[in-house]
């Protein structure tokens, strides 16, 4: 798991939450109160320079309402005179203006080259109109701010019409000031520096809370936290701190009891597991689960040994492409309407059939979560299968062919020809010759259900094979006259096996008969026996100089009812078992057989039997 940076970590958030709701009200709070600080200390700046104007707008009222005489002292004199007693700390700048907008007088402070000029400003012609002039703020060359203000100078004028006496304020002059406001502002700047500071200060120590506040919530958390990376990792035994009661001591205590619940469903998960795991090993079907995408999550031994690919290499892959059946099946989802299949994963010679049966694995609320897949191999059973399809063919076939041969020619001898003495007895022989071949091949089926039978027992006893082996070689060149040659190469001594000598005399016949159909007029047939002492086998070997067989098909001439040659094999009297008896016999003696052949130059068909080792009973 990331170990959580301090700039990601809910500690972080705490303290700037904290943090943030105490500095934005004190924000608030701060802007509000220099707001009003700032209106209230210019309001008394305001209060106490008109303060001050006022008495001197008294003194300048009566000095302009006073009558002059030529030897009196003038209106500029009296002003200037009243000028010089005026004190004010705060007026940087006081001048007295005339109706005329001329100045009359300037404080001794004030720049005295104005006196005696017209002063046209806006505010003193608005104020000698209509009698006052809001103060403002301006910024001078210095950059200071100052406050701009006109008092109007009234006189009173005494206008009698009629009878009514109508006394009206006249605006003979203005009184105009400047005053500095760098103290008021200076003062509201050392107020919020204060201020500042004691946020500062605030929001330091809110920070340390926070910090405090903070560490006390997430130290839990961060236990519960590493404590989730442990029961991750699988090991429950550890639990974590209850610091408290609260909404996080809660949360402590359900976490240990999730620890508890986690622990014995971990337990109990982990047995079926090995159950599964168990069942999985042991079976000898292949079984793969997927994923409800059809993504290969899980294949056990069996499965991996039949497909000949390992889990690693499939895991994640799609079933329909590990199984080749992309050709069958569009969508994994396909698979709801397929309960098996059949696949052939043969390469070659090496013939391999698998049957994959499917399940859908479902949720409780009936949602597919994935497929399961059983994987048997059948190479057998279909191969069983179809011997058994073509036995029952071939039996029918050879069965159906005298068959159909006899109706044919006992319908002609029921419609009269036998009584023609030259057709009945040649169809007669006919019918003979097809009954006899019908019981040969009813005889060598029964032969080999006797084989197959588990309870079937050969009657050893012990011969020396080179006297029955002659013996039984005998019987043929007695009655092929010159047709045929026969050579022999065998050991002048005595060669002792184990063996039922009927059924031996019957796989002799077999292979002799064989080779005399498909000899040639003249040709010669070859008997061979040779003692392997070194692997304490009888090797015996019949040629012939016939046709021979093709290569592609020397293995199949020991299988039922097969035949090189069907044609000629039928017309020779062949039931295309004999040769199938023979190795079922030869097995059953703890030999083996095989044939070696060229086309054109003749066969070789060669068995072994085992050599006799010590004395046993007469039977087994």
């Amino acid at each position: 798991m990331k170990q959580v940076g301090f700039f990601q970590s809910i500690r972080l958030k705490f303290i700037i939450i904290i943090t943030l709701l105490l500095l934005f009200p004190i924000q608030v709070i701060g802007a509000y109160f220099s707001q009003q600080l700032e209106t209230k200390l210019k309001e008394n700046f305001e209060e106490s320079i008109t303060n001050n104007v006022d008495i001197l707008n008294i003194q300048l009222e009566q000095a302009f309402s006073k009558e002059r005489t030529e030897d009196g002292q003038t209106l500029e004199e009296e002003v200037q005179s009243i000028l010089s007693d005026f004190n004010a700390d705060n007026i940087t700048e006081l001048l007295v203006i005339n109706s005329n907008m001329r100045v009359i007088g300037a404080t001794e402070d004030t720049d005295q080259s104005k006196v005696g000029k017209r002063l046209p400003l806006p505010e003193i012609q608005r104020t000698l109109m209509l009698g006052g002039a809001e103060p403002d703020t301006k910024v001078n060359q210095q950059g200071h701010r100052i406050m701009v203000r006109t008092y109007p100078i009234y006189q009173e004028k005494n206008n009698q019409d009629k009878e009514n006496v109508e006394q009206q304020d006249v605006v003979v002059g203005v009184i105009y000031i400047k005053a500095s406001l760098e103290g008021v502002y200076g003062q509201l700047q050392d107020i919020n520096r204060i201020f500042a500071n004691g946020t500062f200060l605030g929001v330091s120590i809110s920070v340390l809370l926070g910090i405090v506040i903070a560490r006390t919530i997430t130290k839990p958390i961060t236990e519960m936290r590493k404590h989730a990376k442990i029961m991750g990792a699988g090991d429950f035994s550890q639990k974590v701190n209850v610091y408290g009661q609260d909404e996080i001591g809660q949360l402590a205590v359900s976490f240990n009891e999730l620890n508890d619940k986690l622990k014995i469903s971990q337990a109990t998960t982990e047995g079926e597991r090995r159950k599964l795991s168990s069942v999985l090993s042991n079976m000898t079907e292949g079984v793969m689960a997927t994923d409800h995408t059809g993504a290969i999550i899980l294949m056990n031994e069996p499965a991996s040994r039949l497909l000949g690919k390992e889990i690693e290499d499939v895991q994640g892959e799609s079933l329909l492409n590990v199984l080749s059946i992309n050709d069958r099946l569009d969508n994994i989802t396909d698979l709801h309407d397929k309960e098996s299949i059949i696949i052939d994963f043969s390469e070659g010679d090496q013939q391999l059939l698998l049957k994959a049966s499917f399940t859908v694995v479902q949720y409780e609320m009936e949602e597919m979560n994935g497929y399961i897949t059983v994987l048997s191999d059948v190479t057998e059973q279909e191969k069983i299968e179809r011997e058994r399809r073509e036995f029952v063919a071939n039996v029918s076939h050879e069965l159906r062919t005298p068959l159909t041969t006899m109706k044919s020619y006992l319908e002609t001898l029921t419609e009269g020809a036998w009584q023609d003495k030259e057709i009945a007895p040649r169809f007669l022989d006919v019918t003979q010759n097809e009954t006899e071949r019908m019981i040969r091949l009813v005889n060598d089926l029964l032969q080999l259900s006797k084989m197959d039978n588990k309870d079937y027992k050969l009657h050893k006893e012990k011969v020396n094979f080179i006297g029955f082996f002659r013996t039984v070689a005998e019987r043929f060149e007695i009655n092929q006259d010159d047709h045929i040659h026969f050579e022999h190469h065998l050991p002048d001594k005595e060669v002792i096996v184990w063996i039922d000598k009927d059924k031996m005399t019957q796989v002799l016949d077999n292979i002799i008969s064989n080779a005399i159909k498909y000899s040639p007029e003249g040709g010669t047939i070859t008997f061979h026996l040779e003692v392997k002492k070194q692997q304490q086998k009888l090797h015996i070997s019949i040629s012939d100089e016939g046709v021979g067989i093709p290569k592609e098909k020397l293995e199949k001439i020991f299988e039922r009812f097969y035949r090189v040659d069907r044609a000629r094999s039928r017309n020779l009297g062949g039931t295309g078992l004999g040769l199938a008896i023979s190795r079922e016999m030869i097995d059953a003696h703890g030999g083996e057989i095989w044939a070696d052949s060229k086309e054109g130059e003749g066969t070789k068909v060669t068995f072994t039997l085992p050599l006799l080792k010590q004395p046993q009973g007469d039977e087994e």
